[in-house]
């Protein structure tokens, strides 16, 4: 398989199924308190925004931004918006920051629900509607915008909406087929991988549009995941031995 596809497949794949994920999970309990078909009314209007969005933006800027300065922007932004996933995820894995709970979440969007108003004896349940709207199109954004940032700049936004998509089809089918949250999905160590990805990724871009001539070629990519890899075990370590000391040092201070 061309490794230009794969480049903007499998990062946009992942973040994908890490996003669809949370936006079933809302859904779910949505269709389950309230009402399914004014829910799924608001699914789909929330995946026809998102296309749009994706394929207006992402056209304009294939075809109008010159490659150096997309390159620069585009791995400017992917950097930063790689390094915020990715300083959640060490947290998470350090220990310091709450891992990510389906399950919690979806017992919570419950309790919320129920609290509204009752569902119409006929009509648009716009409650319905417009929390699944939300949902998706909130946790959709961030897909859209990593199909787009990655499609543009690999100069591949076919294979990246083809790898969200495929994410969109394994977690719809998934989730008709358990009728309940994807508690069990690995949905923090998936983060990590797509912070670890977007930094990986903005950092090449940015350096070729900055006129940096990386050794190997697209294989330097893999010396970078290593650096940022290695640097993100150091970070979590370095979480947890923070936490070791404040626990050592609490009995102390309570004594003193």
């Amino acid at each position: 398989m061309d490794s230009q596809f794969l480049v903007a497949a499998a990062p946009a794949f992942v973040a994908a199924l890490v996003e669809f994920v949370e936006a079933l999970t809302i859904v779910l309990a949505v269709g389950v308190t309230r009402q399914w078909r004014s829910a799924m009314i608001g699914v789909a209007a929330a995946s026809v925004t998102l296309a749009v969005l994706v394929g207006v933006f992402g056209t304009a800027i294939v075809l109008f931004v010159p490659i150096d300065m997309l390159r620069i922007v585009i791995g400017t932004l992917l950097l930063i918006f790689g390094l915020q996933w990715l300083c959640k995820a060490i947290l998470r894995a350090g220990g310091a920051r709450a891992k990510h709970d389906e399950s919690a979440i979806y017992q919570r969007e419950i309790a919320h629900l129920i609290d509204e108003p009752p569902v119409p004896a006929s009509g648009m349940d716009w409650i319905s509607f417009t929390v699944a709207f939300k949902g998706v199109l909130l946790e959709g954004l961030e897909v859209a915008f990593i199909v787009v940032t990655l499609g543009a700049s690999a100069g591949q936004l076919g294979p990246a909406l083809l790898g969200a998509a495929a994410a969109g089809v394994i977690v719809v089918i998934a989730g008709v087929a358990l009728n309940r949250p994807l508690a069990r999905v690995p949905e923090n160590g998936l983060k990590f991988a797509v912070g670890l990805m977007l930094v990986t990724y903005g950092t090449f871009w940015a350096g070729e549009g900055l006129g940096v001539e990386w050794p190997l070629d697209d294989l330097f990519l893999f010396v970078l995941l290593a650096v940022y890899l290695l640097a993100s075990v150091i970070g979590v370590w370095a979480v947890r031995e923070v936490l070791v000391d404040r626990a050592s040092r609490a009995p102390q201070a309570a004594q003193d």
